[in-house]
């Protein structure tokens, strides 16, 4: 089958897909809206099974939808471009594009990690775990440490000269509109994780209570400082984590003609013609493990904790089959969805994300207890201004290790491939908008989501309304079923609860399709585009390893062995900055910064000197 057989196929299923998404829409919808119609007629599994159908049916026909004039002309120069194949052209692309250290090397490890999880799964679990609280423990001093470099050289570049730099040179002009590349960037950079810990973590810190606020349990001061602490973990320090990384890689891909690779950083020690020397080649391997191990756990984890949650909900038992079922579909939109690439896809369906997300917070301001929200939140953003840099100092004892160092080594380890998204996202955009958007934009959006989710959670629990904390300990502390609770207590339940469960999934998909798109550039030979197969095999990879784990088990093993990962990117990030700091400071001269621009347009205020004396009478 060539490429026009491959297109005919495309066209016959985005046919197929309408009528499918509106016959199991409509089941779906009248039953979760108006469940005293339809009865029991359908049972637990089947009401999975259809949800699963109407979404993999309704976004695959997003992902598949060609324009009406056409490819966009920027498609071409796009350095995220995709070869479309068909299928009797599968194989030898695939084989003759890999690049045998990025691929070879990460498929070992996950490999030899469940073969060991097979043999000996208690020593395999105690031996990552041990590594693994020994790394965030003993170096929590260093992920503070590197965590507030990555904030304080954002500044320095948001307000400085060097962020007047045009990345592609002065003439470059961008592939998107601002909208939607913010969209891109803040929806590949977050996970359906947001949706959870949204109400969860807030009601966490308000239950046992922060040791640097020393507030006690469950009181008043308890919420305040539970807010605070929230936006810490989710604010500009996170997401300077991605720009970190990210700001280097696209100023050596689009300025100094380095290949789109994480080895990028790398530019200034090594030259834009050596990086496939073994030193970037490790740095790549180790970014696809980084990028899978992070993706696919997260992806099995949010399957487990979805299905958890409507088992709160309705009672539903998905038994041991619901959950690789629901792996299964997720794998199966994610995949149609970076095979189209980022103008179709990906972009389309991170705008039905925003979309979503803009939607379910409006809806909660409005039928959510505001006067509480604005107030705890206006005392939290004016605590997380004061605190700011005592927190991101504080490294006493085991709660910040497992919670705020955690966190830490989680976004470093997430780095990779966010940073080398944002990086090809970014031609024709200045460093400056590049870093606004992905440490001060995304970082406010994640804000206004946790005051608002966070706020209504510590409400209901306060006044009553629902024992929330209660609900998540009968389910042995997950915070999948925190939402729950706090959603029924409030107005329009029903609804903020379908828009709750499509965020979950559309939120996965959003992360899971970019980190395969560039996972097949990173495991691709310099120079050449990822084909439609490379990104398939890499999607089921990623596919496959997160059912590996619901089926041989160890979730948390894994994502804590992709956590120990966050380490040598923190490094990295160092070693990025400073080499973009040493070409930068040599050949960036002349730009303007924000501040005299600023400056510039400020009224002047003659001097005594610049006033003619009055004339004498």
């Amino acid at each position: 089958m060539g490429t026009s057989g491959a297109g005919q196929s495309v066209s016959s299923a985005t046919d197929l897909l309408v009528p499918v998404c509106a016959v199991s829409g409509g089941i779906v919808l009248a039953g979760f809206f108006f469940p005293e119609f339809v009865g029991r007629a359908v049972s637990g599994g089947g009401w999975l099974a259809l949800a699963l159908v109407f979404f993999a049916s309704g976004l695959g026909y997003l992902a598949l939808l060609p324009y009406a004039d056409g490819e966009p002309s920027t498609a071409a120069a796009y350095l995220l471009r995709v070869r479309r194949t068909g299928v009797s052209e599968l194989v030898r692309p695939l084989v003759a594009g890999l690049d045998p250290v990025t691929t070879a090397g990460p498929v070992a490890v996950f490999a030899a990690y469940f073969a060991a999880r097979l043999v000996a799964p208690t020593a395999t679990g105690t031996v990552v775990d041990a590594v693994s609280r020994t790394l965030l423990r003993d170096g929590s001093p260093f992920f503070l440490g590197v965590t507030l470099l990555a904030v304080a050289y954002c500044l320095f570049l948001l307000f400085g000269s060097w962020g007047d730099v045009r990345l592609g040179g002065p003439d470059a002009e961008p592939s998107y509109t601002y909208p939607t590349y913010f969209t891109l960037v803040f929806t590949a950079g977050i996970a359906a994780g947001v949706v959870f810990w949204g109400p969860a973590e807030a009601l966490f810190h308000y239950r046992d209570a922060t040791p640097y606020f020393a507030a006690d349990p469950r009181s008043t001061a308890a919420a305040g400082s539970a807010l605070t602490y929230t936006l810490f973990h989710w604010g500009v320090s996170a997401w300077s984590a991605y720009a970190a990384l990210g700001v280097p890689i696209a100023y050596f891909v689009f300025q100094r003609g380095a290949p789109l690779r994480v080895a990028a950083i790398l530019t200034p020690f090594l030259g834009a013609d050596n990086l496939d020397a073994p030193l970037g080649r490790l740095v790549d391997a180790l970014a696809v493990f980084a990028t899978i191990g992070g993706i696919a756990t997260s992806v099995a984890l949010v399957s487990e904790q979805f299905l958890a949650g409507i088992g709160f909900q309705w009672g539903v038992d998905a038994g041991n089959a619901g959950p690789v079922l629901f792996v299964g579909g997720l794998t199966l939109i994610f995949v149609v969805s970076a095979a189209t690439g980022v103008h179709r896809g990906i972009r389309r369906i991170a705008g039905l994300n925003v979309g979503l997300f803009l939607l379910f917070g409006v809806l909660l301001a409005a039928v959510g207890p505001w006067g509480f929200i604005s107030a705890a939140g206006a005392s939290a953003l004016g605590s997380y201004a004061v605190e700011f840099l005592p927190l991101s100092l504080y490294a006493d004892g085991e709660w910040v290790a497992n919670w705020t160092v955690w966190n830490w080594s989680w976004w470093f380890s997430w780095a990779p491939f966010a940073g080398l998204f944002i990086a090809a996202l970014s031609r024709g955009r200045k460093i400056r908008t590049v870093v606004f958007t992905g440490s001060v934009a995304t970082a406010a959006a994640t804000a206004v989501w946790f005051l608002l989710f966070g706020g209504a959670a510590l409400w209901v629990q306060q006044v009553g309304r629902a024992d929330v904390l209660a609900a998540v300990a009968a389910q042995g502390g997950s915070e999948a079923v925190a939402g729950f609770p706090v959603i029924a207590a409030l107005p329009l339940s029903r609804l903020l609860i379908f828009l709750f469960l499509a965020l979950i999934i559309v939120f996965m998909v959003t992360s899971a399709d970019t980190s395969t798109l560039v996972v097949s550039v990173l495991a691709t030979r310099p120079g050449v585009a990822p084909s439609t197969g490379t990104i398939a095999v890499w999607g089921l990879i990623q596919g496959a390893v997160a059912t590996a784990v619901l089926v041989v088990g160890g979730g948390e093993t894994l994502q804590a062995l992709a956590v120990l990962t966050g380490g040598p990117f923190a490094l990295l990030s160092v070693v990025a900055l400073a080499g973009l700091t040493r070409t930068c400071y040599r050949d960036e001269r002349g730009h303007t910064s924000l501040v005299e621009r600023v400056g510039r347009r400020l009224p002047t205020v003659p001097s005594h000197r610049d006033i003619d004396p009055p004339e004498e009478d």
